[in-house]
């Protein structure tokens, strides 16, 4: 037994009337327009973060704070500082790519880590400060 690849269905114009009163005409498997899907039905799957962004015109580009990581490697917390010059530079890659949500997301840590690397710079050269005067006026 093999199964037929026609069936009947109902398109508008052609039509012929069976005993029920319901228009139908017998078409095959090839012969079938489809409509085109919507974008939001094409996958299931979660989609890149190129794919679901969108970026008003005059939103521009995402900030990497490149300035500011590099400000921050002359502090005396270099590991931190480091990192933050590297997030910055990913930052400014991805948004040549055309990755705004992975650009914002690694320059706002870089602006993070540079911040903190700033303010525990300025901790440390106060305190060395401080106990370099104060070593010299009690001897």
């Amino acid at each position: 037994l093999r199964g037929s690849k026609s069936f009947t269905a109902a398109l508008p114009g052609e039509t012929e009337r069976n005993g029920h009163g319901l228009a139908y005409k017998s078409v095959s498997v090839g012969h079938l327009e489809v409509a085109p899907l919507s974008p939001s039905r094409l996958s299931l799957g979660r989609a890149s973060s190129t794919a679901t962004s969108t970026v008003a015109p005059d939103q521009g580009r995402p900030r990497d704070y490149l300035v500011l990581a590099i400000f921050s490697c002359f502090c005396p917390v270099w590991p931190i500082n480091i990192v933050a010059l590297v997030f910055s530079i990913m930052s400014r890659n991805s948004g040549q790519q055309g990755d705004v949500d992975g650009a914002r997301r690694l320059g706002r840590m870089a602006r993070l880590l540079s911040i903190v690397s700033i303010v525990l710079g300025t901790i440390i050269i106060v305190l060395y400060i401080s106990i370099s005067v104060t070593g010299n006026i009690s001897s």
